[in-house]
């Protein structure tokens, strides 16, 4: 019954959105010039006239930052002061970015079509980045005074279930879905009742929402069923699935966790993939195993300015017994981070080391 009333809502907007787009987009995109007239769509035809605005959103000829704010404001329904609220940056530079952005896509004749071939293969990664990094955003705010935006989230998730429904035998679609699904899941355990960060394995399970986790397993299954190798968002979902399947983190496969990891580096080399492999590793063979893989990223240009990479590595000095050092690190985290709770977090943490330090 739950599946069925997503289903519904999500059909119901969708319809609505467009409705709504349909004469936005042949005013601001200039569409009805080529004789297209949008209005007319049957209901058979709104999955395809839909999925086409998906894929002129996300085009490749655009910035990333320009695919976020057309998508989420084309088909998100969302208003440019939500937009620039959500991301924490002035309307006017949303307003600029939403009207460069249009303006790009009429002057390189962009269409508004369904790619096919190889040209859709390429279109379509570019769609997947953007709803993820959507959903990324509300997940774990780089900014501001909260740590989870959900409603990013689930605007995310919205997007994905539909690009799913449109696209039926795209095995990174679902895996896409499958991955958010999951993480989604942790949401209301995530954050404790005054807003503090609460960590992955500090959380209290029964607080999943075990819809979300049965909807992201399934897609994880279909992923796996339409053939080949699993790409990289289904890796990421299977490893999310490694933390939704255990009871509690001390049940969690660790081993099969690194063993994803392995083949998502491989498949899709990342120096935040490495970092978050050497967690794994560091759970599954102990820290002074993790350790050592962080102490190879130090020096990566990539995350020179990443707070997780201190953070991590303070993690692991602290289980090794080297509070000191651990408070460093925790201390050098804090000061790279954006988002406030993120930076009351590691501070006390930080603090957590001193008092261990003088203890010992």
């Amino acid at each position: 019954m739950g599946t069925a009333k997503h289903r519904a809502i999500d059909m119901i907007r969708r319809r609505e959105t467009l409705e709504r787009k349909h004469e936005e987009i042949g005013r601001d995109l200039e569409l009805m010039q080529e004789g297209m007239d949008l209005n007319t769509a049957t209901d058979e035809e709104v999955g395809d006239d839909l999925l086409g605005l998906i894929f002129m959103a996300c085009h490749p000829v655009l910035s990333k930052e320009a695919r976020v704010a057309l998508t989420l404001r084309v088909l998100g329904g969302l208003t440019t002061e939500e937009i620039a609220r959500a991301f924490l940056v002035p309307v006017s530079t949303i307003a600029q970015r939403i009207v460069r952005a249009k303006r790009t896509l009429v002057e390189a004749h962009v269409r508004f079509e369904v790619p096919s071939g190889a040209e859709r293969v390429a279109r379509l990664s570019a769609v997947l980045e953007v709803i993820y990094l959507i959903f990324n955003e509300g997940y774990s705010a780089t900014a501001g005074k909260d740590w989870v935006r959900p409603a990013l989230c689930e605007e995310a998730l919205r997007l994905g279930r539909i690009l799913a429904e449109l696209t039926p035998s795209e095995p990174e679609v679902h895996g896409l879905v499958a991955l958010m699904e999951i993480q989604a899941s942790r949401l209301g355990a995530r954050i404790g009742p005054s807003g503090e960060p609460v960590l992955l394995l500090d959380q209290d399970r029964a607080r999943w929402d075990r819809l979300l986790i049965r909807r992201g397993l399934a897609a994880l299954e279909r992923a796996g069923s339409l053939g080949g190798a699993l790409g990289p968002y289904a890796l990421q979902a299977a490893i999310a699935a490694c933390h939704a399947r255990a009871p509690t983190g001390a049940e969690t496969d660790w081993p099969r966790m690194v063993a994803l990891y392995d083949a998502a580096v491989q498949l899709a080399p990342s120096p935040v993939l490495e970092l978050n492999r050497a967690v794994a590793v560091g759970m599954a063979f102990g820290p002074a195993a993790g350790l050592e893989l962080v102490d190879d990223l130090v020096n990566d240009s990539a995350l020179k300015s990443y707070h997780l990479l201190p953070a991590v590595r303070g993690d692991l000095l602290r289980r090794l017994g080297r509070p000191e050092e651990a408070r460093a690190e925790f201390v050098r985290a804090a000061s790279l981070t954006e988002n406030l709770r993120e930076r009351e977090l590691l501070e006390r943490r930080a603090a957590e080391c001193a008092a261990e330090g003088i203890a010992g």
